[in-house]
């Protein structure tokens, strides 16, 4: 069972604040930081690489208007938007959601650090991703 689908389909009560006949939006039980969203198709697709692209262009059209509304109403200073992609990139929800998580300052309780890695030959990868 989903619990993502029994949200949308109203089975399991959420803090609801959007909702079309696409999709659900609402606070995250773990509030990362005040007013921390998520964006949920009401549909079952897995995660990004698998939702139906008009869905997905319709849940990312519905996402930035959110985000515009939440940092007008909370005051953040900025926003992480983010979709994890199965476990290893941390995605403990098997449901294709999205991340709406309002900044306000450097110390908030999130925090998304990128570490140099190993030098890459671009040349190759090109070669490789085209």
């Amino acid at each position: 069972m989903c619990i993502f689908c029994d949200i949308a389909e109203g089975k399991i009560p959420s803090s609801k604040i959007y909702e079309d006949d696409k999709v659900i939006a609402f606070l995250d039980l773990s509030q990362v930081t005040k007013g921390h969203t998520l964006v949920v198709p009401k549909q079952h697709f897995d995660n990004f690489l698998t939702c139906d692209p008009e869905i997905l262009a319709h849940l990312m059209q519905v996402a930035q208007t959110l985000g515009k509304h939440i940092m007008e109403k909370t005051g953040a200073k900025g926003m992480n938007i983010l979709s994890n992609l199965n476990e290893v990139a941390g995605q403990s929800i098997m449901h294709f959601h999205v991340h709406l998580i309002p900044r306000y300052s450097e110390e908030d309780a999130v925090q998304i650090v990128f570490h140099e890695s190993e030098k890459q030959d671009l040349d190759a990868l090109k070669e490789q991703l085209q």
